[in-house]
């Protein structure tokens, strides 16, 4: 159904964090900052997880009126990152026959890359 991928410099993104710490809260929920380290925030795992998210929005195509929080990138049981999708992002999925997404993530140096896969399973009609 779609693939998304996106790259972050950390360096800069650390800089964007600096100049707007709000930003933080706007776009991740509460797991996912606790996941990246909560108050003493990993750089890299947080910009990777917005790579996701905008990976997953390049998926999506039309993107307007999504809420970041209904895009959560967590960790499944072995570290594995896993997308946990509900609200208006779940919708916008459904309305593009999507049920399933696959999520890779990794960092090296000053650079963050996540690649999503979005496919139709046929489970869910």
């Amino acid at each position: 159904m779609g693939i998304g991928v996106d790259i972050v410099d950390t360096s800069r993104f650390a800089e964007v964090i600096a100049r707007s710490p709000r930003l933080i809260a706007r776009v991740f929920t509460a797991r996912e900052i606790a996941e990246c380290g909560g108050t003493r925030l990993r750089t890299t795992s947080i910009a990777a997880r917005w790579a996701a998210k905008e990976a997953v929005a390049k998926v999506l195509i039309d993107n307007r009126g999504l809420e970041w929080h209904h895009c959560e990138v967590l960790s499944g049981e072995r570290g594995e990152p896993l997308l946990a999708l509900s609200g208006t992002v779940e919708a916008a999925a459904r309305a593009r026959g999507i049920d399933s997404w696959q999520v890779s993530l990794s960092h090296d140096g000053d650079m963050a890359i996540a690649f999503v896969l979005a496919s139709r399973t046929g489970a869910s009609g």
